[in-house]
């Protein structure tokens, strides 16, 4: 008897240890660690999703790519999960002017994201939280998330939307050091984020070698055009990058990862919405 439970304590020691170990991405995962890496993370798998497409004529192609890639790393430190592969099929049909832009058509691009969510449910996991990298894609995630309800699905997906912080906001405002109305795309804060992460692809030297001023040439009030983004900024640059530093970068990704922690958490113990989506279903499947 003292063998045998000396046997036990040893296996379960061991399981304990290799659940510690387990890698959160999920291709440094070997096939034998998915159960581990499923106990560990309550079935919990984050999807970051990024872009290609130009970030000025200083910051790396994959600037959201990068960013929300580092943004999930850091958080699974804290708060395990699965970390999906990149992954950069979203909407940005806006740059295809410019050199670098992977863009697929829209229909390809909603039913590859349904496929892959289908893909890291049948592996186990029936909670897939996605975590956006690119100003160009809530409208097409938020379409995306509710064309899930269209047939009946045997896992939750989460998009998560950060809230507002007012003593951040406050901070930022003050840290902030270009023109805040302007600074929206490959400008101070998104170069500065990619500064804190990977200072080594940045050529800040050419933030000012393009211009990144809302040039005017369309004025539609109460209107919306596809072209409206090309009419203003058809250098796909929009802000100024030149004052962008790691330091301010460290201080947005500090907050991000924060936030995201808080809600990867609530995921996690969440047991509502499978069973809401499946009395939801229950009803419709009783109209048939």
């Amino acid at each position: 008897m003292k063998r045998y439970l000396i046997a036990l304590g040893a296996l379960l020691f061991a399981n304990y240890a290799i659940a510690q170990d387990v890698p959160a991405r999920w291709d440094e995962l070997v096939a034998s660690d998915f159960p581990a890496a499923l106990q560990k993370s309550s079935r919990t798998c984050i999807l970051p999703i990024g872009i290609l497409e130009k970030h000025g004529a200083h910051s790396p192609i994959g600037t959201d790519l990068i960013h929300v890639r580092e943004w999930a790393a850091a958080a699974v430190k804290s708060e395990y999960a699965v970390v999906f592969p990149d992954y950069f099929f979203g909407q940005i049909n806006e740059a295809r002017h410019q050199p670098g832009t992977i863009s697929l058509p829209n229909k390809l691009i909603l039913e590859l994201l349904e496929a892959t969510c289908d893909e890291i449910a049948r592996n186990g996991f029936d909670k897939i939280i996605i975590l956006n990298g690119h100003g160009g894609n809530p409208e097409f995630l938020e379409f995306f998330m509710q064309g899930l309800l269209n047939k009946r699905h045997n896992y939750a997906v989460y998009l998560f939307r950060p809230g507002n912080d007012a003593e951040y906001t406050k901070n930022y405002e003050k840290k902030h050091t270009t023109d805040l109305r302007t600074d929206l795309h490959g400008g101070e804060s998104e170069t500065s984020i990619i500064m804190h992460y990977r200072p080594d692809l940045v050529k800040l030297q050419r933030a000012t070698s393009e211009n990144g001023d809302n040039q005017q040439r369309s004025s539609l009030p109460d209107l919306y055009t596809p072209i409206w983004w090309y009419s203003s900024y058809p250098n796909h640059y929009a802000g100024d990058a030149s004052k962008s530093s790691a330091a301010f970068g460290k201080f947005i990704s500090d907050h991000e990862v924060a936030e995201f922690i808080k809600a990867l958490k609530e995921v996690k113990a969440d047991n509502k919405t499978i069973p809401l989506q499946n009395e939801y279903f229950d009803r419709v499947d009783k109209l048939k």
